[in-house]
């Protein structure tokens, strides 16, 4: 029983997804870059994580649908046929 989303729910799920992923990362970096290896690092990168992702999420859905529309008019849609010339 693999229950999933109905389609309409990409809009939202695609951002919350990303976002999580990407603040994971790019915080846990900065952190580790600023702090070092130390006691302190999990609970400053949850910090950060918690403070990114709040900025991050609102943002991607906002922005992702201009994003889509940039890569649209820049790559070939699956099965256009190649350029001529």
């Amino acid at each position: 029983m693999n229950r999933k989303l109905p389609a309409r729910y990409n809009g939202i799920v695609m951002p919350l997804v990303l976002s999580v992923l990407m603040t994971f990362i790019v915080s846990g970096i900065s952190t580790l870059t600023s702090l070092g290896f130390t006691a302190a690092l999990p609970a400053k990168w949850a910090e950060a994580w918690a403070l990114s992702w709040i900025v991050a999420f609102p943002t991607l859905v906002f922005v992702l649908p201009l994003v889509r529309r940039i890569v649209g008019r820049l790559v070939e849609p699956p099965g256009a046929p190649p350029p001529k010339g």
